[in-house]
């Protein structure tokens, strides 16, 4: 059996190697390190995939969601609502804008943003931007989200850099994750649905306007070469990169049902476990499965990853504590209790390895001991 990995970056390699060699050997020969050919077909075939999308390719997903801000034309001071269980970079963009961060809890089942918990704070709060993240690979609530801002004349920045892929037909809207909002951002880091070997990332929106303003925000805020009409930044996708995710996006149906595939043997072996919840698919969204998390309803996850480490079964805790309760956010004053489905989870959530070429004799070899640790403690 092969070593299991979280994420088995050197199996999907080997597959598409001869394209790769390919490709780097013409931006090589060529020497179009920066903005060349590939950066611009690929910005037209992910527009493309996600059903016509404006797309702005840029240096990284932390990088995305900075300039859709700043595009929307959000201000220092300006009140974000994020949700406290996701990733650092989704509050950490809004504070170095200068943004004040305000936090929302989120659903117990599909761990993305609570619109419940984020209707009650919008009704207090004087709310600009909601940031909903869809999470592990399943779009988060955007009926109720678009909802809201309208109801209360937010914008709406969607950061889907675990989601791409993922469709959400909802009652009222409809669309790829990414593709909702105002605006959104999205990761190509290596270990992504569709990820590059090294940084990229893209922002999106529907809006001719704001895709314009993010393009040129990217660039140093040029209208023009030497024009500058905003203060902006530097952040681009090279060519390289835009040449590894074109070759990938060709086949990311394809790796999104191997994802799938592995999700539904997983809950398969271990849906009937007492003590232990399978993740929940939304009936309004795909799920593209960036992570197959688990969630204890019992105590004993540090014993269980011990366990299954030992055995050569890697797992991750994504996340370990809540964005309200970081030190870096210590200043806002939140304290234990203020979210209790987040902290709840990240006391609670285990993820086993989730990626497009897991094996079904590494999948049972996993839930193998998985149900083994459980029939013993």
């Amino acid at each position: 059996m092969r070593k299991i990995q979280m994420v088995d970056l050197q199996a999907q390699f080997e597959e598409i190697q001869p394209e790769i060699s390919e490709a780097f050997e013409q931006i090589l020969t060529a020497t179009a390190f920066i903005n060349g050919p590939d950066v611009h077909l690929f910005k037209k075939e992910l527009s493309d995939y996600l059903g016509g999308v404006h797309v702005v390719p840029c240096a990284n997903g932390t990088d995305a969601l900075q300039i859709a801000m700043m595009a929307l034309g959000l201000k220092p001071g300006d009140k974000v609502l994020a949700p406290s269980f996701t990733y650092v970079a989704t509050a950490e963009v809004a504070a170095l804008l200068g943004l004040e961060l305000v936090f929302c809890d989120v659903d117990s089942k599909t761990f993305n943003i609570c619109p419940n918990s984020a209707a009650g704070i919008l009704e207090r709060e004087n709310i600009k931007a909601i940031v909903p993240v869809h999470l592990f690979g399943q779009s988060a609530n955007m009926d109720a989200i678009m909802a809201l801002a309208t109801q209360y004349n937010c914008l709406v920045v969607e950061d889907m850099a675990q989601a791409i892929g993922s469709f959400y037909q909802g009652e009222e809207v409809m669309g790829f994750a990414g593709c909702i909002g105002h605006a959104a951002g999205t990761s190509f880091f290596p270990s992504k649905n569709l990820g590059c070997y090294g940084d990229g990332g893209a922002m999106l929106s529907p809006d001719s306007e704001v895709a314009a303003r993010m393009q040129m925000i990217a660039n140093h805020g040029q209208s023009a070469l030497y024009y500058h009409d905003v203060v902006g930044v530097n952040s681009r996708l090279d060519t390289l990169q835009a040449a590894v995710l074109r070759i990938k996006l060709r086949r990311l149906k394809e790796y999104t049902k191997a994802r799938q595939q592995a999700a539904a043997t997983y809950d398969a072996m271990l849906g009937d476990i007492d003590g232990l919840h399978v993740p929940v698919r939304d009936a309004k969204s795909t799920h593209v499965f960036h992570q197959y998390t688990l969630t204890l309803s019992r105590s004993g996850r540090t014993e269980l990853m011990q366990y299954l480490e030992s055995q050569g079964i890697p797992v991750k805790i994504y996340y370990p504590v809540p964005l309200h309760l970081q030190k870096a956010y210590n200043h806002q004053g939140y304290t234990v209790g203020a979210f209790p489905i987040s902290e709840h989870l990240c006391e609670h959530v285990l993820s086993l390895p989730m990626h497009t070429h897991l094996q079904s004799n590494q999948l049972e070899f996993i839930a193998d001991h998985v149900r083994r640790w459980f029939a013993t403690h």
